[in-house]
Formats: C-alpha cells, sequence, structure tokens
C-alpha cells in the first residue's frame, strides 16, 4: 500500500499504513481516552477504514462499550508489548482512529482549527487550555443517529475551570 502514514508498536511487532490523509484529527479528553492513553486527552487521526492496512502482525482486538454512545469500540494492540495502536467502531464502520503516538513520525499530523474537534471538554482536567478557534463540544460532536451538534468555537485561548 503506498501513500499514507506509517506506525508501529513500540516492539515492532506490529506495523500499519494509514493508506491516506486523515478525514479529520479528533482531540478528546474522555475519561476513556483519559485512561487508554494514561494522558489527559488522546489525539486520534480518523482514516477511512478500508485505506488502512496493518501490513506486520496482527493487533489483538479489546472490545468495550462506549459510556458516551453505548456502542461497542475496539481497542487494537500488540499483544507482545501491549501498544494501542488503533480504534474501531461499532457507530462508525467506515472509520479506524490511530494513536498518533504510534505513527513513525507524529508531527506528520497536526491538530489545526481547519481539522480538527474537540470531544468531551465536559471531561478536560481543570487547568486544560483548548485552543482558540477550534470547534468544542461537550460531548460527543454527533447524536447517535449521526445528526451534528453545533459546535461551541472559542475566539481566544480557553482554561477549563471547575
Amino acid at each position: 500500500m503506498t501513500g499514507g502514514h506509517q506506525g508501529r508498536c513500540l516492539c515492532g511487532a506490529v506495523e500499519y499504513n494509514t493508506g491516506s490523509e486523515p478525514l479529520w484529527v479528533t482531540v478528546c479528553y474522555c475519561r476513556f481516552c483519559q485512561h487508554a492513553t494514561g494522558s489527559d486527552r488522546m489525539i486520534e487521526p480518523i482514516f477511512e477504514h478500508e485505506t488502512f492496512a496493518f501490513s506486520t502482525g496482527q493487533p489483538t482486538v479489546f472490545t468495550l462499550p462506549s459510556e458516551g454512545s453505548g456502542k461497542d469500540i475496539n481497542i487494537h494492540f500488540c499483544n507482545r508489548c501491549g501498544t494501542k495502536l488503533a480504534l474501531t467502531f461499532e457507530r462508525w464502520p467506515d472509520r479506524l482512529g490511530i494513536y498518533i503516538g504510534t505513527l513513525d513520525d507524529p508531527a506528520s499530523i497536526v491538530p489545526t482549527p481547519e481539522n480538527s474537534k474537540h470531544i468531551f471538554v465536559c471531561e478536560a482536567r481543570p487547568g486544560t487550555i483548548l485552543p482558540p478557534e477550534c470547534r468544542t463540544f461537550d460531548r460527543h460532536a454527533t447524536e447517535n443517529d449521526g445528526s451534528p451538534i453545533e459546535p461551541f468555537i472559542h475566539s481566544s485561548p480557553h482554561v477549563v475551570e471547575r
């Protein structure tokens, strides 16, 4: 597969090629993403599932329901080193998200106001700074039926308070 971005797990047993540029970048502050990353947020470029391929090895999949939507989320990880590589979704079967830190060049995809959305800001840690001009959502960006939710856009950096 040519084009796209290359990535791998920590030990190199599982490698992937995204096959394309991301459709958008989701920056999520929900507790699931905090637990999954061990950080205060997940930066997750989203791709068409059909362009993505694991080129070396096959990940193990752990499935659990999303607290936000009730739909299953599938976490694809290396069963040798434990690195989480990608997410697939019952809610969006044609999409796949990657953990941006698994890219060979994580700086090759930069969240911008034009290509990103910040979701679950209601669960962001106090003191989190949301960038200006980015689309932010209290929870999801769409209803379970797929209808869009109107974003809030801050004109200057916004500090999350509780």
